[in-house]
């Protein structure tokens, strides 16, 4: 009678198993489509001209390697907690756990302003369309941002669950705003105004070799690529994950990478060669152009903008949802101060984490359209990239210190040279030789945002000895 009542108590516990192959599929083509290639593709066509398609490509080499070492570590330890779960694993080491973890919900905040302000051009450039009145300038825009900031912690305080149908719904929106592209730049090319042979011409506005030049821009274009990281926590709501998932994971990353290409390829083939590093409006994107300039008679340009918002709303807010979920998980567990981990009594909402991220997103948008001599969205992506590199390579190290705990066995195993060539490249990545001189304030945004949560974590060190800044359950940070 014991072991009968004590299954179906162990059953309430696991989540249900309703994604198959082709769910699966959606979601994580939906996770790694997004703000990314509309935000990052004509910054990087600008640094390397016609073979805009191979940073992408590049980008997508170097996420499939990490990709590996996620698909490996995930079915070792199937906790949702990640990155951090790794590091604790490999390192037994609170400091670095912690650092990890706060470098994720950084990563979120920073990913979240990205989207916040390319959905504010769009809808002002959208809106103006069908009302000339609608302002479009800076001021327009940061005040636009900020109040889609706000409206999202809004929402989180109301309390969202994440729904597998409603994030394939918006990927739907988002792989038709993007076949719309690639839709009118081959229409250009048979109509004959287009330039496909410009698609193996290198061109670089700054004199550099074509190593460093794509170096740069993939840089850029990782932003694009992230996203993927996120999937592995579905792995407990897939059917027969061992078999599938893996599969699944490495199609949707391909699937990815050749819209990416195929979207280069039309801004090449549709935008002049001296437009395509100065769009008509830089934070918006250049995608819009080619829908401008590709298909003038058709007005598709006066719905566009507004497909670009649904592509993008839903990434920051799941992006918010992470960071004060992840925010609360460490005040709880006395690595920050426990006020972070308050709950609202009638909405069981984490109210003061909400308001401590969204307070760090308002100010970052703020500090960087105010100081950074890049574009906003270019420096926020910019540091996205930065900060998911840095987890990238420790979880590629992870994976390989990991492989003497014979505990557990994974599912799947990379072979032992593709975690070595991922932390080689991701670590590549991260240096300055890979940004632009106006690209380094993402150094000093990245810095910042962690000096905060050294700060706080100091604090909580100070407030609860001996307990402060040690992690009671790592496993269960993440859910």
């Amino acid at each position: 009678m014991a072991e009968a009542q004590a299954q179906p108590e162990k059953d309430q516990h696991e989540l249900k198993r309703v994604l198959g192959p082709g769910l699966l599929l959606l979601f994580i083509v939906g996770d790694i489509l997004g703000a990314g290639v509309y935000a990052v593709t004509g910054r990087l066509a600008g640094q390397v001209g016609g073979i805009a398609w191979l940073p992408f490509l590049v980008a997508f080499a170097v996420a499939t390697l990490t990709a590996f070492s996620y698909l490996e570590l995930v079915t070792k330890y199937p906790q949702a907690s990640g990155a951090a779960l790794y590091a604790h694993k490999a390192f037994g080491i609170h400091f670095v756990t912690f650092l990890v973890a706060f470098t994720v919900v950084c990563s979120g905040i920073t990913s979240a302003s990205t989207s916040s302000n390319l959905l504010a051009e769009n809808l002002m450039i959208g809106l103006n369309e069908f009302n000339d009145s609608v302002p479009t300038g800076d001021t327009a825009s940061l005040i636009t941002a900020l109040a889609f900031m706000v409206l999202l912690a809004l929402i989180n305080l109301r309390g969202v669950g994440e729904s597998v149908m409603f994030n394939v719904f918006l990927t739907i929106i988002e792989m038709a705003a993007l076949a719309i592209v690639i839709g009118i730049g081959f229409w250009v090319v048979a109509k004959g105004d287009g330039n496909v042979d410009r698609i193996t011409v290198f061109e670089s506005p700054d004199d550099k070799g074509l190593f460093m030049a794509v170096t740069v821009a993939t840089a850029i274009a990782f932003f694009s690529m992230v996203g993927f990281e996120d999937s592995v926590n579905m792995v407990e709501e897939t059917k027969n994950p061992e078999k599938i998932f893996p599969r699944m994971m490495l199609t949707g990353l391909g699937i990815a990478v050749i819209i990416y290409m195929l979207v280069a390829v039309s801004v090449v083939a549709v935008i002049p060669p001296g437009d395509i590093a100065a769009p008509k409006n830089p934070e918006a994107g250049i995608l819009l152009d080619v829908v401008r300039i590709g298909a003038p008679d058709i007005n598709i340009d006066k719905i566009f903008p507004f497909m670009t918002v649904f592509a993008v709303a839903n990434t920051a807010l799941i992006n918010m949802l992470m960071a004060s979920r992840l925010i609360y998980g460490m005040a709880r567990q006395d690595v920050l101060p426990p006020v972070l981990g308050k709950v609202s009594h009638r909405r069981r909402s984490p109210y003061t984490a909400i308001a401590f991220t969204t307070l760090l997103a308002l100010g970052l948008i703020i500090v960087v359209r105010l100081q950074s001599e890049s574009t906003v969205i270019g420096a926020l992506s910019g540091t996205t990239a930065l900060l998911l590199l840095a987890v990238f390579s420790l979880v590629n190290v992870c994976c390989l210190i990991l492989r003497r705990d014979t505990t557990t066995t994974p599912a799947l195993k990379a072979p032992t040279w593709v975690p070595i060539l991922g932390a080689v490249a991701c670590l590549y990545l991260l240096g300055p030789w890979a940004r632009l001189e106006a690209d380094m304030i993402q150094y000093k945004i990245a810095g910042g945002l962690l000096l905060i949560g050294i700060v706080l974590w100091g604090i909580t060190m100070v407030i609860h000895k001996p307990e402060g800044g040690h992690f009671q359950d790592i496993e269960h940070l993440g859910e």
